[in-house]
């Protein structure tokens, strides 16, 4: 089948429990809604929908699956219950929380705390060139918190990048969408193209998932990094393996910014799987590190001519 646009659930649908209020995002694996409880409280509500499975033509409520996909669709549809499952016993302040899931309309859905904020992807191409490093630290060191509670329930997240980084009203970070099932569905099934995002995925997601561990997700946050210093995502992993253009953080941004973060992005970065940080406790055992910002090259000039300190 070739990937298509699924029409949303109608504005006001009652879907068991929850009334649906307007389309949140679309993606080529689900649709998320804002949605309000039986209280009134609102939630976010991701629909199992992946378009290259299924179709929902305007005015229909159950997607339609040929016979050929529906093996493909179902398996797929297991694997995000099964995460959602998982995901529902993780209380973490720094990940999304899974409030409910369950199966209507021959698919399922996972109902989530609706937050109020925005993506780091957003705020990257509104700060373009002026994020400082206190807040880079300051986000991803919570960030990582959060990671670290996933990777000990033995998860993954497999999808990390600005975009699925929310940062809320008071500026805390949420790690949301997770991307195992996707992962898991692309890898199990030869037939679907890999659901994986270019520039942001490690080496080993572009292979066999015997190869993926925490050291995975840590080449994501890396890449995460990265794209916040340049606004852009670094060239995706497998043309990096095929000839490596990506210029070292150590390199591009050597005057403004300190060499322990910069070094550390790049640690993330390497496409051997066991060159990066094996662990998120080991990454943040080293974003802690005590830093010093490196000297403006005018100063340092200066100094070099004199000899002597100038202050």
């Amino acid at each position: 089948m070739v990937n298509q646009s699924n029409q949303p659930l109608p504005t006001g649908y009652q879907l068991d429990e929850y009334i649906i209020e307007r389309q949140l995002s679309l993606g080529g694996f689900s649709i998320v809604y804002l949605a309000a409880d039986e209280k009134g409280n609102p939630v976010a509500i991701k629909e199992y929908l992946p378009n290259s499975l299924a179709l929902r033509k305007s005015g229909e409520i159950v997607p339609q699956v040929s016979d050929e996909n529906l093996p493909a669709f179902r398996y797929g549809m297991r694997c995000f219950f099964e995460e959602g499952r998982a995901l529902a016993k993780l209380q973490h302040p720094n990940v999304v929380q899974v409030l409910n899931f369950f199966r209507a309309n021959e698919t399922v859905y996972m109902v989530m705390k609706y937050e109020r904020g925005r993506s780091l992807h957003e705020f990257i191409h509104r700060n373009k060139g002026q994020i400082r490093e206190s807040f880079i630290r300051g986000v991803f060191a919570r960030l990582l918190n959060g990671l670290r509670e996933v990777h000990t329930h033995k998860l993954l997240h497999l999808d990390i990048k600005p975009s699925n980084i929310y940062l809320r009203i008071d500026g805390s970070p949420l790690l949301i969408d997770f991307g195992a099932a996707r992962q898991t569905l692309a890898s199990d099934q030869p037939m679907l193209k890999p659901m994986y995002t270019p520039g942001f995925a490690a080496p080993e997601q572009f292979r066999s998932r015997d190869q993926l561990g925490p050291w995975s997700d840590i080449y994501s946050i890396g890449a995460a990094m990265y794209a916040t210093l340049a606004g852009t995502a670094p060239p995706a992993a497998e043309k990096r393996a095929e000839r490596d253009e990506l210029v070292p953080a150590i390199k591009r941004w050597k005057e403004g910014y300190s060499r322990q973060l910069l070094e550390t992005i790049d640690w993330c970065l390497q496409l051997d799987p066991l060159s990066r940080p094996q662990s998120v406790f080991t990454l943040q055992k080293q974003l802690a590190q005590r830093h010093k910002r490196r000297e403006p090259s005018l100063l340092s000039n200066l100094r070099t001519r004199l000899n002597k300190p100038i202050w």
